[in-house]
């Protein structure tokens, strides 16, 4: 959900957040993790160029042949929300940037999911994205004053704010066609045609 309104979140909502973050599964209870949560308009105003710098380097580096998608395979409205992000960076209410010491976020992306989670049951919608991690990990630190030293690195960082529009089910292939039981290629023997969001 990258369209959103630039209303604060309240604390209450961001305590929930949090705590649903630490709450995650992670290996061997180490809790490898620090969430930083950005909501000082000259932060966002430091980081925001940057966003924007590796977002277009995404663009025309590993995202290049994405750019020529079809429109049905969605791959255009993806980019054009993508970019909104990137063009709206400062009006987001809300920031989070988890840090980790383990390379492979086995354990800090759980604890996001988690985070994600908790802010959709109070209405807030997310998204989570690692570009700023993969071009300006440096930069990042550095307005943020995390310790060089520590061994932390940043793993990602999410966007909250409340939906300004119609907040729809994603569309996705059907979760038959890419699941199978005991062998590949073999079906689950599920009912997985429809989606079950509406159900939970």
């Amino acid at each position: 959900m990258r369209r959103v309104k630039p209303e604060p979140i309240p604390a209450k909502v961001q305590e929930s957040i949090l705590d649903a973050a630490v709450r995650a599964p992670n290996a061997g209870n180490l809790q490898d993790w620090r969430f930083l949560l950005v909501d000082d308009a000259a932060t966002k105003a430091q980081l925001g160029p940057l966003y924007r710098d590796a977002l277009a380097r995404l663009f025309n580096g590993p995202y290049r042949e994405v750019r020529t998608a079809p429109a049905e395979s969605g791959a255009p409205a993806m980019l054009a929300s993508a970019q909104y992000l990137a063009d709206n960076f400062e009006t987001y209410p809300l920031l989070l940037f988890a840090f980790s010491t383990d390379p492979s976020g086995a354990s800090v992306m759980p604890a996001v999911w988690s985070a994600q989670l908790a802010a959709r049951a109070h209405g807030v919608g997310s998204t989570l994205t690692t570009v700023l991690s993969r071009y300006h990990a440096t930069a990042v630190m550095r307005i943020m004053s995390v310790p060089k030293t520590e061994g932390w690195r940043p793993a990602c960082m999410v966007t909250f704010g409340y939906p300004s529009g119609r907040w729809g089910l994603a569309v996705r292939r059907p979760a038959g066609e890419v699941s199978y039981r005991n062998r590949w290629g073999v079906g689950t023997g599920l009912d997985l045609a429809a989606p079950r969001w509406e159900e939970l």
